[in-house]
């Protein structure tokens, strides 16, 4: 705006408003503005007059079709190096090269090394083998697994390649993962052994760091939407023209309950003894008839008596 800026006196038009207006809908929608920040800017957008009033307005928000660098203000997890750092070799056994789980379970998951061959056997328990996070001594790792009238679940990254050659007698493996290709120089996981009664299940999911990545820009792209929505429903809202008792003025949002705030205030300056209050037309509350007196009439019913109980605002009481 270098005109704007070498005539600071000169009047701005409703275009130069409406102008301003949709950059402050824009930071809104871009977690620049929160919504206390963006109704005081909006305010003063339709209030001024001139272009060195709304000048000071935008001067810290990016103009439309300016390139801002992008900063990201979230810490999020460390990427996964290649596969070539994840296979460490070394020691054959890894740091573990077996499991027993008799009326009972085992786990191996978390940051531990997978050796060459790893062999379990559960008999009436449980064991689960994560190589989610896991390092390799080799490129190709076989782990044997005998289930008898229990389960074992060998949980691999995406990318690997897995081959199964179980055996199963009423029992049996997990070949839906079988046949995906692996990425390069990723490793290979066997699954083979044999399982009676049992099952041998094979899956395939992400790492935790890497699912929380995901999780958290879901997050923030659900959030951004719902930006833009406020700020393309505050832009539609209806604004009024001609300022009334009971409205704002002028360029500000048009109340939602605005009949009600007229008949509140019709109520308060109704009289007691008309059946009026206040206002006018269809804003009139019925009320209970007064006397000559100006006190309530009463009822008779045998020996009691009582006053009529009437509702305060329509007694014009505040």
């Amino acid at each position: 705006m270098t005109e704007d800026a070498a005539a600071p006196d000169l009047r701005a038009s409703d275009a130069d408003r409406e102008r301003v207006a949709e950059i402050l809908r824009d930071a809104l929608a871009e977690g620049r503005l929160d919504m206390e920040e963006f109704d005081e800017r909006l305010d003063a957008t339709y209030k001024a007059r001139t272009y060195g009033e709304l000048t000071p307005i935008t001067r810290d928000l990016p103009d439309q079709g300016a390139v801002v660098p992008a900063v990201s203000l979230t810490k999020e997890p460390a990427r996964q190096g290649s596969w070539s750092d994840r296979i460490v070799g070394g020691d054959e056994t890894g740091t573990s090269s077996w499991a027993v789980a008799v009326m009972s379970g085992f786990q191996r998951r978390g940051r531990w090394t997978a050796p060459r061959r790893f062999n379990c056997f559960t008999f009436w328990g449980g064991g689960e083998i994560d190589l989610r996070d896991a390092y390799f001594v080799d490129r190709e790792v076989v782990i044997n697994a005998v289930a008898i009238m229990g389960g074992v679940q060998v949980t691999v990254p995406p990318g690997v390649e897995v081959v199964v050659r179980g055996i199963g007698i009423m029992g049996g493996f997990d070949h839906r993962e079988e046949g995906v290709p692996g990425d390069p120089g990723a490793p290979r996981v066997i699954v083979t052994g044999f399982a009676f009664w049992g099952v041998v299940g094979v899956e395939r999911k992400l790492p935790r760091a890497e699912r929380q990545r995901l999780r958290e820009e879901r997050r923030r792209e659900k959030l951004f939407s719902h930006f833009k929505t406020a700020a393309a429903n505050w832009k539609q809202a209806p604004r009024t023209t001609d300022p009334g008792p009971h409205s704002g003025p002028a360029g500000s949002l048009q109340p939602p309950f605005q009949p009600l705030r007229r008949l509140r205030s019709g109520v308060r300056g109704g009289a007691p003894g008309t059946g009026r209050v206040g206002g006018g037309g269809g804003e009139n509350l019925p009320s209970a008839p007064y006397n000559r007196a100006g006190a309530p009439p009463f009822r008779s019913r045998g020996s009691n008596t009582s006053p009529i109980r009437a509702n305060p605002l329509s007694l014009g009481c505040r």
